[in-house]
């Protein structure tokens, strides 16, 4: 992680670092106050990973116009993906590897570059219902017709050193990712940031 000293503020009573938008916004001549939460997040992202003094303009432009066709790099914390999306780009990056490999290359050089929770959800059928072992036995089931897409996936978490997969049967995308994973603020080392 690159981070720019410059922009640094310490949270006196725990010695931890993190990046200033109060001092980002005052060298890039910024309203940051006027800009919403999210812009303030994505802001703080590009200046601690790519700090670039166009950042200041793309952002000014964005408060006068509240549009902006700019591209800007981003370097996502983390990667939240439900099944549905997930297991497609699982195959993707497998795929990659065995081209690497036929290549020559290290496949063990493709993975995702961000860690990555992948949820499956919403894919329990309900064949049976009204007892106990209900639940036991749809998982049976939904195990059983979805065979090969798990053991992808179990492959997948085995191979990919940043790479998990919450099981069927836990809960929705979203319930999972408030209540287990999203960490509200990470660390690296002393530096604080947001998730």
């Amino acid at each position: 992680m690159s981070v720019n000293k410059q922009y640094d503020e310490i949270l006196q009573s725990s010695g931890k670092r993190y990046l200033s938008l109060s001092k980002v916004a005052e060298d890039l001549q910024l309203d940051v106050k006027a800009l919403p939460f999210s812009l303030r997040v994505v802001l703080e992202n590009v200046m601690r990973n790519n700090p670039d003094k166009k950042t200041g303009d793309i952002f000014r432009n964005w408060q006068q116009h509240k549009t902006s066709e700019a591209e800007i790099f981003y370097q996502p914390v983390r990667v939240l993906m439900q099944d549905f999306t997930g297991v497609p780009a699982v195959v993707d990056l497998a795929t990659m590897r065995d081209v690497i490999a036929e290549h020559g290359g290290d496949p063990q050089k493709i993975t995702p570059l961000s860690p990555v929770d992948l949820v499956i959800d919403h894919s329990v059928s309900v064949d049976h219902y009204g007892s106990n072992e209900a639940f036991a036995r749809n998982m049976q089931l939904e195990f059983a017709r979805n065979r090969e897409r798990y053991q992808l996936l179990k492959w997948a978490q085995a191979s990919f050193s940043n790479f998990r997969v919450v099981p069927p049967g836990t809960g929705i995308c979203h319930q999972v990712n408030l209540e287990y994973l999203a960490r509200v603020v990470w660390q690296d080392g002393d530096y604080l940031y947001p998730d």
